[in-house]
């Protein structure tokens, strides 16, 4: 009975599976609260040359939220992959811009702001991990 339902709601079957999914939900929630919360320092690490700072903040938070919301449906698992993707590599520019302006940034250390350029590669790896519709 329960396998059935797993399988008729897209619930991953495993544990590890579901706990993935999970945590990507929660975490794109949180961190696209935090573009409500805390927009400084997402306005800060914005580089000079893209125009419309507050409003690419606040697009990509809510963004952030919908994507987090839209991965649990099923449905749209497959839009919200592609989604959380594309803003993934839409917000890039701000982790190198971090790296290439360290002056900038001294509340973090120089290896962190490098660590983070390779981190998202491992994000977009755990969405696509996350979101597979593989039955386990």
């Amino acid at each position: 009975m329960l396998k059935r339902l797993t399988e008729a709601l897209h619930i991953p079957a495993s544990w590890y599976r579901l706990l993935l999914l999970l945590a990507l939900s929660l975490f794109f929630i949180n961190v696209g609260v935090d573009h409500f919360i805390n927009p400084d320092f997402y306005l800060n690490i914005m580089p000079d040359y893209l125009p419309f700072h507050a409003e690419a903040v606040y697009l990509s938070g809510f963004f952030e939220i919908l994507g987090g919301i839209v991965v649990l449906i099923p449905k749209l698992r497959a839009l919200a992959r592609w989604g959380l993707i594309s803003l993934l590599i839409a917000v890039f520019p701000a982790n190198i811009y971090m790296a290439m302006n360290p002056n900038l940034f001294p509340e973090f250390s120089l290896a962190l702001l490098y660590f983070r350029l390779p981190l998202q590669f491992v994000f977009i790896f755990w969405v696509l991990k996350a979101t597979e519709m593989v039955r386990d």
